[in-house]
């Protein structure tokens, strides 16, 4: 059983899967895909070839609680999965993971261009651990 973890983006897409125990983040990545429709069709195609029982979306809530449109838009995104894969799809509040992935990769010596192409797959494997660690705490 592997979880896999977005973080929806207009240009790049972060992804992270856990390991078949659903225990620990595994790979980490970023889909570029344009567009909602063909960003769905290729997490779903990722889904189906690690064997994913449960995407979590980021759900990007305002610090005040309150649902704006870009977690509006991850809404929609949610919906596109379950109509492509089939299988579960949570939303995940993930406030603030992006800053946190920028403040980790900063921290790691990763500047400018380098951050750029890595901060959505650090925020996807932030999402990925938040939910698990989540699961953990529930059993």
């Amino acid at each position: 059983m592997r979880i896999m973890a977005i973080d929806y983006g207009d240009a790049r897409t972060g992804v992270a899967v856990s390991d078949c125990t659903a225990t620990l983040a595994g790979e980490a990545w970023v889909i570029r895909a344009g567009g909602i429709n063909e960003t769905a069709r290729a997490v779903a195609v990722e889904a189906e070839s690690r064997d994913v029982t449960t995407i979590v979306v980021g759900y990007p809530r305002n610090m005040n609680g309150t649902v704006g449109p870009r977690a509006e838009l991850c809404g929609e995104f949610a919906e596109l999965l379950r109509g492509l894969c089939g299988i579960e799809v949570a939303l995940w509040d993930e406030r603030m993971t992006t800053l946190s992935a920028h403040r980790i990769l900063s921290n790691a010596g990763k500047n400018g261009k380098k951050r750029k192409q890595a901060v959505d797959a650090v925020a996807a494997s932030l999402i990925l651990e938040g939910y698990l660690e989540f699961r953990r705490n529930s059993k």
